[in-house]
């Protein structure tokens, strides 16, 4: 589990494997200590397990499913990434609720200046919109934000000049592709309310004729 706050930026020294499966060699700018085997970190809002790991650097594995489904088969050799290690218990939640498990990809289509900060506008498929409201939040490449006006298929959000700086916000572009992780108590909630969605309101079977010969009426 993250909170979407990213803790540093970092690069992707080598990549090795096919189109279908990779591994990255990734170097934190921020270096890290106390990592350990199989501890979960997220790459772009994408959750991976470390594989080795040096004072220096860190590998990771990407399947195919999580390159279909995420932008990390657009990385490279040098690529600027998103990193976040997952919460622990007695930390603070400063973002939301983020589970590394990306819903789709959105893409960037405009980009307006407001004072300091940066308005961006995004599409997406539109049958992740039920899960996108005003004032709620959203993960984009791994970064919690807040919605501040959605629609059927697109969302718009503002970026103030600190997670400008501390993200690979700069990056983005008309047409790139982020990875975007819709509210997680929305899809449990939209989950356990699937089994009366779409169900016609039932027609009760008491009526006075019913009462009448049950003993109930006059």
């Amino acid at each position: 589990m993250f909170t979407g706050l990213i803790q540093t930026l970092g690069t992707i020294q080598t990549i090795t494997g096919s189109q279908d499966e990779q591994r990255m060699c990734i170097a934190p700018q921020k270096k890290w200590s106390d990592l350990q085997l199989g501890e979960s970190i997220a790459i772009n809002g994408v959750c991976l397990s470390v594989e080795e790991f040096s004072r220096a650097s860190f590998w990771v594995y990407a399947s195919m499913e999580t390159r279909e489904h995420s932008n990390l088969r657009l990385l490279k050799t040098g690529s600027r990434i998103n990193l976040e290690r997952a919460l622990a218990l007695q930390d603070r939640l400063g973002g939301h609720l983020v589970s590394g498990h990306v819903d789709c990809q959105a893409r960037v289509v405009s980009i307006n200046s407001a004072g300091q900060s940066q308005g961006y506008r995004f599409t997406f498929d539109p049958k992740w919109s039920s899960y996108v409201v005003p004032k709620g939040s959203v993960a984009l490449d791994g970064i919690s934000l807040t919605v501040n006006s959605c629609g059927n298929g697109f969302l718009e959000v503002n970026i103030i000049p600190a997670t400008q700086k501390d993200t690979a916000i700069h990056l983005w572009r008309p047409g790139v592709a982020v990875n975007m992780e819709v509210d997680l108590i929305a899809k449990y909630v939209q989950r356990m309310l699937t089994p009366w969605q779409g169900r016609e309101e039932r027609k009760s079977d008491l009526s006075m004729d019913f009462l009448r010969q049950h003993g109930f009426g006059e």
